[in-house]
């Protein structure tokens, strides 16, 4: 049994089955997931998952150390490339979180230390780490792209009841 918002759709499903909440320490897929939120702002997430492979082409497999350094160039290649979502406005955002996100870095050791931190801080987790996040400079993220991100990477349970993968 799985969550309702897999349907039948296979794109879904996979995600589902083999990502969503599964807890990671990785760095750079916490990096993904988040700026995979930020790109979803305004837009459905099975767009996204389809643009996935186009995303990590355009940001060096979401390299933060990579993408930290872009500039004027890069954005323009990116906005250009076919497929990508024509917004300089989050292809910016990503640069700049990605510098952030290296801020954090080095101040926690590790971006899973600081989430980890800030989740312990709080009983509303995606409040507190949304108002961190943007203290620190991040852009393009708010409440619920933060929750969303805390399910895709297990810190918070976002499977339904009835999902076999539903952890109380």
């Amino acid at each position: 049994m799985r969550c309702s918002w897999c349907g039948d759709d296979p794109l879904l499903i996979k995600y589902h089955d083999e990502e969503f909440g599964i807890r990671s320490t990785d760095d750079r897929k916490h990096f993904e997931a988040l700026m995979l939120e930020s790109l979803q702002t305004g837009l459905n997430w099975k767009l996204i998952l389809k643009k996935r492979e186009i995303f990590r082409k355009c940001f060096d497999e979401f390299d933060f150390e990579k993408i930290a350094r872009y500039n004027d160039s890069d954005v323009a290649r990116i906005f250009n490339t076919e497929g990508m979502i024509r917004s300089e406005r989050k292809i910016r955002a990503i640069i700049n979180n990605a510098q952030k996100f290296i801020e954090i870095r080095a101040e926690f050791g590790n971006f899973y230390e600081f989430v980890e931190n800030q989740t312990q801080l709080t009983i509303e987790i995606q409040t507190q780490l949304t108002k961190e996040l943007k203290r620190r400079g991040f852009k393009f993220i708010g409440e619920n792209s933060i929750a969303s991100y805390l399910q895709a990477v297990g810190i918070l349970n976002g499977h339904e009841e009835n999902c076999s993968k539903f952890t109380q």
